[in-house]
């Protein structure tokens, strides 16, 4: 049997790329977010006018999803209940299409007194919550293309798309530096591993979004990249000292900052090097969010928090003790509490008693307000709904993100050559291998692509539910193919607790690997998989599951693009951060 020692064939680039005047640094707000002089007249306005009850409602953010709602909804009335009645500031966006959640919006803008702040988790841009808006990688795909460029192309039509519905502020970019391999949360929603990096394309992608009229949000203060547990369900602790909190997690917070980033979120973690109170989260420290954030690093922008649904607050805090907790450390905005009306009336009810103050609650309603007025939405805070095909997934939209999808695809080992592989005359068989339970068909789009071009393909589909014998079923029904590719999905989402492989998988591919014929592993995953495969002879690395990605793949497989990224994480004893074989297409 032939199988080789992996030899590194792996390239170091330099990480410097020629930046467009258009995305150089900037030390000051971006032009898409000045406040005008009649935004300051409105907000002194509002500061006069409203009662300091109404002054906390505005500091609560609360789920919803932009889906049809008939108008006698109870979804509906609850909504407006807690727009109209409770005057909440604001409201998340969880999945939408894209005319419900115009009309929707529009709606709820109507039965607010004061403006809302919308806002949604557009990590992979505007079509990551919302359909019919265009999707981009994954951002740990920008810091694999390592270009500021296309990170700023992409907080652009993030921008654009976004504010098209109603969407005033994205919560992204993630600067949280992954230096953990077995982070279960942040992983490839991280740029990468090098701080300098992240803060560069980080800073480039706010800029995209705050220059095109939408605010930026850098996530999870104080950083979230070193942990190997999920903030969704427990409360990780940061073990790090402050000098290393400092040139890692802290880094690109401050360059973020220095470049006007709108809004900082925090993340539900304990940091005993800034703060020892056991078992407290950043969330809830006045040491952190006051005394770093505010006062060290002298940020001045709006404070949010990261979900106040998740287990690292709901196991320890009930949801209006955690609130008031919140604004007492220093935030601005609560987002997705828990029973959402009993916290905006426990809150009224501290204000009442002078729990809370009218200093501390008049210091973040004035920033809350100023946002809203940088947005324009004191002039105009309805969308025009009629307008919306010439605004969301444009074709050169779609192409700015198929250009940034083939950039990203990163070939980490190519031991032999087995890459690119000939369009006919191979007999190939395709693994399509889920570790998720019910995603039996994850790689359609890339098993289809790849039979397209090698008609005499065979693919074999399983998931977390398919056994061993189906799988050494397919083993042997593969035999006689000149080459085995290998596509590896396991998706990474909140609550899961873990982004590894199913174990079964792990031995199909390494029972291949002992075999003569090439085998060709692809993860649309973590890039850390290799570690459980290292002698397979070509590995790619493409972060993301989604059908653009495994488009880009295929193409990339076949020599139809060209195939540059750097790895943007070392993969412990086999590949470094900044490596990457270079293919040139035919």
């Amino acid at each position: 049997m032939k199988k080789s020692r992996f030899r590194s064939l792996l390239q170091v680039w330099p990480a410097a790329l020629a930046v467009l005047a258009v995305v150089g640094a900037a030390s000051v707000p971006n032009p898409g977010l000045i406040l005008s002089p009649d935004g300051t007249r409105w907000v002194e306005k509002m500061m006069r006018k409203m009662t300091l009850e109404d002054k906390v409602a505005q500091m609560i953010g609360c789920r919803y999803s932009g889906e049809f709602l008939t108008a006698d909804s109870g979804q509906l009335a609850h909504l407006k209940r807690l727009v109209a009645k409770h005057k909440i500031g604001g409201l998340a966006i969880f999945l939408g299409e894209a005319y419900e959640t115009a009309v929707l919006n529009n709606a709820l803008q109507a039965a607010a007194q004061v403006p809302l702040l919308l806002g949604s988790d557009l990590e992979r841009g505007a079509g990551n919550q919302i359909s019919g808006a265009t999707l981009f990688p994954t951002i740990m795909g920008l810091g694999a293309a390592d270009s500021e460029e296309l990170a700023y192309a992409m907080g652009r039509t993030t921008a654009l798309e976004g504010r098209a519905v109603g969407l005033h502020m994205a919560y992204a970019p993630v600067v949280d530096v992954n230096v953990n391999p077995d982070n279960p949360i942040i992983n490839t929603r991280a740029i990468g591993e090098d701080p300098a990096q992240v803060a560069r394309i980080a800073a480039a992608f706010a800029r995209g979004c705050q220059d095109n009229g939408m605010i930026a949000t850098a996530k999870h203060f104080p950083g979230h990249g070193d942990t190997d547990q999920d903030s969704h369900i427990l409360l990780p602790v940061i073990k790090a000292d402050r000098a290393r909190l400092e040139r890692v997690e802290l880094a690109p917070y401050r360059k973020l900052i220095e470049a006007g980033v709108g809004a900082i979120m925090v993340s539900h973690l304990t940091v005993p090097a800034l703060d020892p109170t056991p078992g407290l989260p950043a969330t809830l420290s006045p040491a952190i969010l006051t005394g770093l954030l505010r006062g060290e690093m002298g940020f001045k922008g709006l404070i949010v928090t990261d979900a106040m649904e998740m287990g690292g607050i709901t196991n320890a805090y009930t949801p209006a003790d955690a609130a008031l907790k919140a604004i007492q450390a220093g935030v601005d905005i609560v987002l997705l509490p828990l029973e959402p009306e009993t916290v905006v009336e426990a809150l009224k009810e501290a204000v009442r008693k002078g729990v809370l103050t009218r200093e501390r609650v008049d210091a973040s309603v004035r920033r809350i307000l100023e946002a809203k007025a940088r947005l324009g939405l004191h002039r105009k805070r309805f969308v025009a709904v009629d307008a919306l095909p010439s605004k969301l997934g444009t074709k050169p939209f779609l192409d700015q993100a198929a250009r940034t999808f083939e950039a990203a695809v990163t070939l980490v080992k190519n031991e032999g050559n087995p890459l690119p592989l000939p369009v006919t005359g191979e007999k190939l068989a395709v693994f399509s291998l889920s570790s998720d339970k019910g995603e039996y068909y994850a790689g359609r789009t890339f098993a289809n692509a790849v039979k397209a071009r090698s008609p005499e393909t065979q693919i074999f589909y399983a998931d977390g539910d398919t056994g061993r014998d189906g799988l050494y079923d397919a083993v042997l029904k593969s035999a006689g193919s000149d080459a085995y590719i290998v596509a590896l999905f396991s998706s990474l989402s909140a609550w899961k607790g873990s982004v590894g492989l199913d174990p079964r998988h792990i031995e199909l591919i390494r029972l291949l690997a002992t075999g003569d014929k090439p085998v060709i592993v692809l993860s649309f995953g973590s890039p850390y998989f290799l570690r459980d495969f290292p002698d397979v002879d070509a590995y790619l690395c493409l972060y993301r599951n989604q059908p653009q990605m495994q488009t880009a793949a295929a193409k990339a497989v076949f020599g139809e693009v060209d195939v540059t990224g750097k790895l943007p994480v070392t993969i412990p004893g086999l590949a470094r951060a900044g490596s990457g074989v270079v293919l040139k297409k035919r």
